[in-house]
């Protein structure tokens, strides 16, 4: 027997479900703009690259220990995920139940094609991030060599053709991912009207435009050679 939504914690109701999607959402997108920002250093050449990458771990000091600080936002960033995915699950969940009852007009809602893959987007970037971070956190996957410099493992990495295509691969379905989930945070949080309706759309479009050009840029200079 299904628990009818008024007997339901807040926090499960479907609108419950949604906000949390909505908020972990935003943090993630601030995230992106950030480590995408960080990413450009790149093109400042291996010195700022890399020192970029070492003040990410002394940041914080010395209140917090060395790398304090990267942990604490891997652990605010695993507990989002866990969230956003838990909350997209069971929403699936009960809209699968509602699609099983019969009914005797049927209406079908036109959809574009990201919200239509939104469920299988974000299972692609769920593996891809997780092969992200083996490759430039833990260095279990290495990929053109072994090196000590963030800048030279980026660079290296980025001169093998298979792996420029798995990330733009990967940034194609984080774009869309982003698009469809921006438009649908703001209906969640209320902050959408008909007037708004277009504005709002083309916003998260360029939202996602900038997010996927900004990971992109580097691997594909470096391929090219632009960036040595």
């Amino acid at each position: 027997m299904i628990q009818d939504a008024k007997t339901r914690p807040a926090g499960r109701t479907s609108v419950g479900l949604k906000v949390v999607m909505a908020m972990t959402g935003v943090l993630f997108l601030l995230f992106l703009l950030a480590h995408s920002y960080g990413n450009l250093k790149a093109f400042a050449g291996r010195a700022a690259y890399d020192g970029y990458a070492e003040h990410l771990r002394t940041f914080g000091e010395p209140i917090l220990p060395r790398s304090g600080f990267l942990w604490l936002m891997g652990v605010v960033l695993i507990v989002s995920v866990a969230l956003h995915v838990w909350a997209a699950v069971v929403l699936w969940q009960r809209a699968h139940r509602a699609r099983s009852t019969r009914y005797v007009t049927f209406k079908p809602v036109q959809a574009t094609l990201s919200s239509r893959t939104m469920r299988w987007g974000g299972l692609t970037i769920l593996l891809f991030v997780i092969f992200h971070l083996l490759q430039f956190t833990t260095v279990t996957i290495q990929v053109g060599g072994s090196f000590d410099s963030p800048y030279q493992r980026l660079v290296a990495a980025f001169q093998v053709w298979y792996i420029v295509v798995v990330y733009a691969l990967a940034m194609v379905a984080l774009g869309m991912h982003l698009r469809h989930g921006i438009w649908s945070a703001v209906q969640t949080l209320g902050w959408s009207t008909r007037a708004r309706e277009t504005p709002i759309k083309r916003t998260a479009l360029v939202i996602a435009l900038v997010v996927v050009v900004g990971f992109l840029a580097p691997p594909v200079s470096m391929f090219f050679g632009l960036v040595k």
